[in-house]
């Protein structure tokens, strides 16, 4: 199933039950996160959402991505609708 979300987007493999991310903002990436690694980075920056500077986030621990508060909120409603697709 794909997600075009506002800030990620990619496909969710129902047979291994895991989101394969292709897209952070305007960033082409491949990576997989399970159901555990969602819930901790969704409960990390909705704890976070309220701070004026933003997050950073990294794509394969190398490359900083900076996030706004906008986009902190609306990556949180992407991985809110990820969220639901794991079984």
């Amino acid at each position: 199933m794909l997600l075009t979300g506002n800030i990620i987007s990619g496909e969710f493999d129902e047979r291994v039950n895991e989101f394969s991310i292709q897209k952070v903002k305007h960033f082409t990436t491949e990576s997989s996160i399970k159901e555990n690694q969602l819930k901790s980075l969704h409960d990390y920056l909705k704890k976070h959402q309220n701070d004026a500077d933003g997050q950073i986030i990294t794509l394969y621990d190398q490359m900083p991505i900076r996030l706004s508060q906008e986009e902190v909120n609306l990556i949180i409603n992407d991985l809110e609708k990820i969220q639901t697709m794991y079984h």
